[in-house]
């Protein structure tokens, strides 16, 4: 997807948290379903905590700390950094690292027609005027994330052609098909793999055992994935977050986040094959949705 615009939004809804010391990356990589000691200076990672049945907890952007100290930087849902908190602190134990919230920074977005010239590779990133640019490691066709204090960051989205819109990012984010915290992922009940985390870089399969790790290899390698998260174009009124889907008159999965006429629902794979062998849309009370299996996903 190509835009000719460079399209900007700040971020209020985001926070940040290091985890500081020498072994912080050992501490992370028994934890997170994302291979942890890939995080460096020029790259950034996506990944998530998981319960220890393998649920969602937090999907998190890591990145290198932007002043050079040893550790990883994590961006979470502001609204749960507390429950993150709390939840690494659990597993801290005898660990010999800062867990710490940090005060001060912000994240701009910026997608459209290649954003600043910055390399187009997932997780790409690089230092400019005290901010950090990273190509979105789920996607490149969501775009630079820039993250550092609120004055570097507004100098940085200075350039752009159309600033100041979120709701644009959001539609973007919903007909690419990818979730973003528990607004898409329910919380304690979500999967990674019918969420797409496998495709969006979030899991990688070559490390070491992590919380959650068991059941998320056992899905994927038995096959048992029965819902995947598409985009859903919407006629009618956007159905509220969890409202039953319905194809006929059998349980064809929940309804997730929305913006507009686009939303994201989670669907039941039979029924998405029945429903698109027909040409039918699927029901969600009085609005009709019509999905779309997304250009990265790998499910059929």
């Amino acid at each position: 997807m190509t835009m000719d615009r460079v399209m900007t939004t700040v971020r209020e809804d985001r926070a940040f948290l290091t985890v500081l010391g020498d072994t912080a990356a050992a501490f992370l990589q028994g934890l997170l379903s994302q291979d942890v000691t890939k995080v460096a200076p020029g790259v950034a990672c996506y990944g998530a905590l998981l319960t220890p049945q393998g649920k969602f907890l937090h999907d998190l952007f890591l990145t290198a700390p932007l002043d050079g100290a040893p550790g990883i930087l994590l961006e979470c849902e502001a609204e749960r950094a507390d429950d993150l908190l709390l939840r690494l602190k659990r597993y801290r134990l005898r660990a010999k690292v800062e867990l710490t919230p940090v005060e001060g920074l912000v994240v701009g977005l910026a997608w459209g027609a290649r954003p600043f010239g910055l390399d187009p590779r997932p997780g790409h990133a690089e230092m400019r005027d005290g901010a950090m640019l990273y190509t979105d490691p789920r996607l490149a066709d969501l775009g630079v994330r820039v993250i550092g204090p609120r004055a570097a960051v507004a100098g940085i989205l200075s350039g752009a052609s159309a600033p100041d819109d979120r709701a644009a990012y959001d539609r973007l984010r919903l007909s690419l098909g990818v979730p973003e915290g528990g607004r898409d992922i329910s919380i304690d009940k979500g999967f990674l793999l019918e969420s797409g985390f496998d495709e969006l870089h979030g899991v990688d399969w070559l490390k070491g055992c992590y919380v959650g790790q068991e059941l998320t290899a056992r899905t994927k390698y038995r096959g048992l994935v029965k819902r995947r998260l598409m985009p859903v174009r919407i006629e009618g009124p956007a159905p509220e977050i969890g409202a039953a889907l319905d194809f006929n008159g059998k349980n064809a999965g929940e309804m997730r986040g929305a913006e507009g006429d686009v939303g994201l629902a989670l669907i039941r794979l039979d029924a998405w094959r029945a429903a698109k062998a027909a040409g039918e849309p699927i029901a969600a009370g009085a609005a009709r949705l019509w999905p779309e299996k997304p250009d990265w996903a790998a499910f059929e």
